[in-house]
């Protein structure tokens, strides 16, 4: 709908390009790794406890596209898998060059991630929005979103259906995501609260006059929202179809490799035995080399991998060889590659950022903004 002069200015792509430039210049990576040890390092005793790493640990999840800790299992687990990775499962302190590295490998298996799978940050304006409030096909679509937001629910309340429609609206309409809390409550509920009087809230069985009059109100004053306060929106499509698992068990090196880096970190008992519960824990690590999302990330990747691990008895607890067990991974992710390539799945994901990616999480920002200035 916008021009492309247009969309250009208003996007920027994260490529990991930054990152990887960052990492790899030890001085200023020294700079940023200072910068945020002393933030997290709030008793000053030169290093950091379990309580002072969870902002790192949000701020990853975050980054990596996690709901909240506390809301989902699956992404929780995650969440304790990244503080394992500063505490190796048992340290109570971490220290600085502990967290340097770490941090390091972090930054960079997300930079990975970022090349192989761009996130464009959107700054939207409301002119996509206005274009498509007076564009030739808009009463068109929004009167077959009238007939679907009514749908089932004729007496619902003119409000209601306002606020049920806004929902089809989507960031190619120059929507921010309607579906966040934020723009619930910071955009949508306000101004459908400001555009309607008490009356018109509560009003049942609208006509499709009536609704269509309402609904453009309500989206030209969205529209003068965002020409006025700009709401920032990262964008990510991402299309899991197996090719990833197929190369990864391809080349046995690299597949023994990633498998022998995840189970490092796995506890064995006194024969070298490995409980097969652990097989989650090692396909969650093993999943950036397989091209596959985080646990908890992709709610129908979950669901695959919770097939795969039933057809295994991944959840048995049995001890086994650790042969036996990469036998085992070998024989989930080719389950999960047969079934991508039968049905592959797309994600497309759009959510508000509400502090610039490059200060206030562990995407950084470019080295050269973190220079010093020579003298």
């Amino acid at each position: 709908m916008r021009s492309n002069n247009h969309q250009q200015q208003q996007q920027q792509v994260l490529d990991g390009s930054d990152i990887v430039e960052l990492v790899e210049n030890e001085k200023v990576f020294d700079k940023f790794v200072e910068q945020k040890f002393q933030q997290l390092d709030q008793d000053e005793d030169g290093k950091l406890s379990v309580k002072e790493l969870q902002p790192a640990v949000a701020d990853i999840g975050a980054a990596l596209g996690l709901p909240a800790q506390g809301t989902s299992p699956d992404s929780d687990h995650i969440y304790s898998e990244v503080l394992n990775e500063f505490t190796h499962g048992s340290q109570e302190k971490v220290s600085k060059t502990e967290f340097k590295e770490v941090l390091s490998d972090i930054l960079l298996g997300m930079a990975a991630g970022l090349k192989r799978d761009p996130i464009v940050i959107l700054r939207m304006d409301g002119e996509d929005l206005s274009e498509f409030i007076h564009s030739p096909g808009y009463e068109a679509e929004i009167v077959s979103i009238y007939f679907s937001a009514l749908s089932g629910c004729e007496e619902a309340s003119l409000r209601d259906c306002i606020a049920k429609a806004l929902q089809s609206l989507s960031v190619d309409h120059g929507m921010p995501p309607p579906n966040d809390p934020w723009v619930i409550s910071n955009i949508v509920e306000p101004i459908v609260e400001s555009c309607l009087d008490e009356e018109d809230k509560r009003e049942k069985c609208v006509s499709q006059e009536r609704f269509l009059e309402a609904f453009k109100r309500v989206v030209e004053r969205v529209a003068q929202r965002l020409n006025e306060q700009p709401v920032i929106v990262a964008h990510s499509e991402n299309t899991f179809d197996g090719s990833g698992i197929r190369r990864l068990l391809s080349n046995k090196f690299e597949f023994d490799k990633a498998l022998n880096v995840a189970l490092e970190i796995i506890p064995k008992d006194r024969h070298g035995k490995v409980s097969k519960e652990y097989l989650r824990a090692v396909l969650d690590t093993v999943a950036p080399s397989a091209t596959l999302p985080p646990l908890g990330a992709v709610s129908q990747m979950d669901d695959m991998i919770r097939e795969a691990l039933k057809m295994v008895n991944g959840d048995d607890g049995k001890m086994v060889k650790e042969e036996e067990f990469k036998k085992t991974m070998a024989e989930i992710l080719g389950s999960i590659m047969l079934q991508l390539e039968g049905s592959p799945i797309s994600v497309s994901s759009n959510s508000v950022v509400h502090e610039p990616l490059t200060s206030a999480t562990f995407l950084p920002a470019a080295p050269a903004e973190a220079d010093e200035p020579s003298n």
